[in-house]
């Protein structure tokens, strides 16, 4: 038996998605829900790894109890209740579905959106401390969506991730990738096949600097062709991010 998990959580004290010694990651949590629910040792996979301080609205992952060991099979309609309270509050089941045996979390994502919330022009808040990007100065949001035009397609992506990064395929397909304002907060939403490490909080720095004057739109084309980082704007902080959606190609 395979369970797909759609899961919420806010990731302000997780240090990220992946099970590390010493420290509380939301796999951990789960993996611990879904044991003492099943009454057996459960395998989660996670669809992708969020870092230290980025949040969810949906992040889907399978839990595998061990077949013919689990002493409470439970349907999965039912799943999400019996195991929101074992979770804690920051970590939420909204769905849960039956799939097969050779469904994966990570490899049978076909896109994922990953949104970024962006506070600017106002005094700083704590109601948004380490849930949006708070910056003193206004931000020009119709600027910046100006600036996604040329991200959208098929691009190598190598000057938009993290220094140090060791992946060989750079290339990614941005499908979707625009801004906007919604009361007082600005908007970043992007939807693409793949993304690279830190890429989405790149970008957004980059868009950030085109606001400020420090890249102009016209030179973006060549700063994506030129794969290199140091052109690109800074990287934005991990409590911006939100990872909004995962598509897979039978939900």
């Amino acid at each position: 038996m395979k369970i797909l998990l759609t899961l919420s959580y806010l990731g302000t004290n997780f240090h990220g998605w992946q099970v590390q010694p010493g420290c509380r990651t939301v796999q951990a949590t789960l993996q611990e829900a879904c044991e003492a629910l099943f009454g057996c040792a459960v395998d989660i996979t996670g669809c992708s790894r969020t870092d230290a301080g980025v949040h969810a609205n949906r992040f889907c992952a399978t839990a595998s109890p061990k077949e013919g060991s689990f002493t409470n099979r439970i349907p999965a309609e039912r799943i999400p209740p019996a195991l929101n309270v074992k979770l804690p509050r920051d970590l939420s089941v909204i769905d849960a579905y039956e799939v097969g045996d050779d469904f994966h979390a990570r490899y049978d994502v076909i896109s994922k959106e990953y949104e970024y919330l962006i506070r600017d022009g106002l005094p700083r808040s704590p109601f948004f401390e380490d849930r949006a990007w708070q910056i003193p100065r206004p931000l020009d949001e119709v600027l910046m969506n100006e600036a996604c035009a040329p991200f959208v397609g098929r691009h190598d992506f190598g000057g938009f991730m993290a220094s140090g990064s060791d992946i060989a395929d750079t290339v990614r397909t941005i499908r979707s990738f625009r801004v906007f304002r919604c009361g007082e907060l600005v908007h970043i939403r992007v939807s693409a096949d793949g993304f690279l490490y830190n890429m989405v909080r790149i970008l957004t720095g980059t868009l950030v600097a085109v606001s400020e004057g420090k890249i102009s739109v016209g030179d973006l084309p060549g700063i994506i062709a030129s794969r290199d980082r140091t052109r690109a704007g800074n990287t934005a902080p991990a409590h911006g991010l939100y990872l909004n959606n995962v598509i897979y190609p039978d939900f």
